[in-house]
């Protein structure tokens, strides 16, 4: 399988999008605005305890206080304590963790109430992104993330991800971490550390020993509440997450962006930066890889996907319900049960790929259609557990009930991904009526003229659905000859395919859009 990363950096927004053999199997979107990301570090205040909940709110300066959990406190919460009250009270001299003593460790079934009190000052950091109307979940177990392993400050243990199955591998290395990670840090080694050498590990566990130092100094610094540590640029943060040999090709159409991730690549795949590419054409970058068509496609309610069979995806406040349809397959009596594991083993991977591409999360409930025979029954449901075995998102699956349902729970740490594929009209802005059509290009010609003559724009892009962009450029004597003849010879014609029909969009040469359009007519 060949696998693929494509960044497309717009001033407003970083969507990006992950490809297996062609196909798009995540996506994900990010605003330039958005601070509460997974993994940002917080000194917070207690803001309310709510001893029926167990939990406390925080304030770490999002419009909603974040949520704590007793159980998220973590096991050596008082040593951290210890440590930041003695660090507020003298913030000219820093504690050294390795230099800590670790206290008790606190109860595992304890009270809130007995831990936190309201104004007190706590480490926190983000679990789970603001979602609807919450705030943002919260931990107080501090971690740090690479590649291959995670640091764990105020703690003294080693854990090995139960996915290195070699007892052997396993025992190497919890044995190797032992002799290389600092006094009262805990680690645990991921999956991807598998069969590396010391050198590796230790170079990854020095990088994130010194983003603590460099970041937990900042505690006698800031006001309260206020941020501590941000995490690692998204793009770089997916791609340490989901990086294999594999990986064929990283396209990236910013050039800051590039060279993050360029770097990036070079410390954990020394050798392989050539896969990183720099994007240059003039078509928008998920036009030209094809991946615009994919999301219109399979973001909306009905998603087709085998010999005319397709799922019916519905959103409820409580859960996720999908439906399978065999649409125009065989239905006769002889055939039907072999039509039905057909299209519900399809189906299972078609589900399994939405999962990952919408990042649904909670309980989802699926429909298949309903198959007589028990071992049908029980292939399917060990299908959909190997199709679901590379979803980094925690899961649980259960079998077919008696009526044919089965129940999946997958965890959701940020928002689901919502593409609406059902576009507004662009020309009559949703009045009804619009001018008429034969005039569009007229209508083009008079914003040409407004952006060239009265705001001195020479050099800018003018982005169209496709199909009026061939219309625009067709013939020796195209329209768009015509306008760079008369008003504006800096001008470029894009074909874009994420707008509507009759819509458009003017960009300068820094990909800022310039506003000119049509204002709402009243009646």
């Amino acid at each position: 399988m060949i696998s693929e990363l494509v960044v497309d950096v717009q001033p407003k927004e970083v969507a990006i999008a992950v490809l297996e053999d062609k196909s798009l199997v995540e996506l994900q979107k990010e605003t330039h605005n958005v601070s509460f990301t997974v993994g940002n570090i917080y000194l917070g205040k207690v803001k309310k305890l709510m001893p029926g909940l167990n939990a406390a709110f925080i304030d770490v300066g999002y419009k909603k206080d974040a949520f704590l959990h007793y159980q998220d406190l973590g096991p050596n919460f008082n040593t951290q304590q210890k440590f930041l009250k003695q660090f507020l009270s003298d913030p000219q001299k820093m504690p050294i963790v390795s230099k800590f003593q670790i206290g008790q460790e606190i109860e595992k079934e304890g009270s809130i109430s007995d831990v936190l009190k309201v104004g007190q000052e706590v480490f926190v950091q983000i679990a789970k992104e603001p979602i609807s109307t919450k705030g943002p979940r919260l931990t107080s177990e501090l971690s740090f993330a690479g590649r291959y392993i995670v640091l764990i400050p105020f703690s003294d243990k080693v854990s090995v991800s139960t996915k290195i199955k070699s007892n052997e591998e396993r025992a190497r290395l919890r044995q190797l971490i032992q002799s290389i990670k600092p006094k009262n840090f805990s680690v645990i080694v991921r999956t991807s550390a598998e069969s590396k050498r010391v050198a590796e590990l230790d170079h990854e566990m020095k990088t994130l020993l010194k983003r603590w130092e460099d970041n937990v100094v900042k505690v006698g610094k800031i006001k309260i509440p206020g941020i501590i540590y941000e995490e690692t640029a998204r793009t770089v943060a997916l791609l340490r997450d989901i990086y294999n040999p594999s990986f064929q090709n990283i396209h990236v159409n910013d050039k800051d962006v590039h060279s993050q991730i360029k770097d990036y690549v070079s410390l954990i795949a020394p050798g392989q930066e050539g896969i990183v590419q720099l994007y240059t054409g003039e078509l928008p970058i998920f036009d030209s890889l094809g991946i615009t068509k994919q999301i219109k496609s399979l973001f909306g309610r009905t998603v087709t996907y085998k010999s005319g069979a397709y799922l019916i995806i519905e959103h409820t406040e409580a859960m996720h319900v999908i439906d399978v349809n065999s649409g125009n397959r065989s239905k006769s009596s002889d055939a039907q049960e072999k039509t039905a594991i057909d299209v519900n083993i399809a189906a299972a991977d078609e589900i399994v790929r939405q999962l990952r591409l919408r990042d649904l999360g909670g309980i989802i409930v699926i429909d298949f259609i309903d198959m007589s025979e028990a071992a049908n029954r029980q292939k399917l449901f060990e299908h959909i557990n190997k199709a679901m075995a590379s979803d980094r998102a925690k899961h649980n699956i259960l079998p077919l009930s008696k009526f044919g349902l089965m129940q999946i729970t997958r965890q959701r740490v940020r928002p689901e991904i919502d593409v609406k594929t059902s576009e507004n009209c662009p020309t009559c802005l949703g009045t009804g009526r619009t001018k008429p059509s034969i005039l569009f290009t007229d209508n083009l010609e008079v914003k040409i003229i407004r952006l060239s003559s009265k705001l001195k724009v020479k050099k800018f892009a003018l982005h169209l659905h496709p199909f009026i962009a061939a219309f625009v450029t067709q013939g020796f004597f195209s329209l768009k000859r015509k306008w760079k003849l008369k008003y504006a010879n800096g001008l470029k014609v894009i074909p874009d395919q994420s707008l509507a029909f009759l819509e458009y969009k003017f960009y300068d040469m820094d990909k800022n859009e310039l506003d000119l359009k049509e204002e709402k007519e009243t009646k």
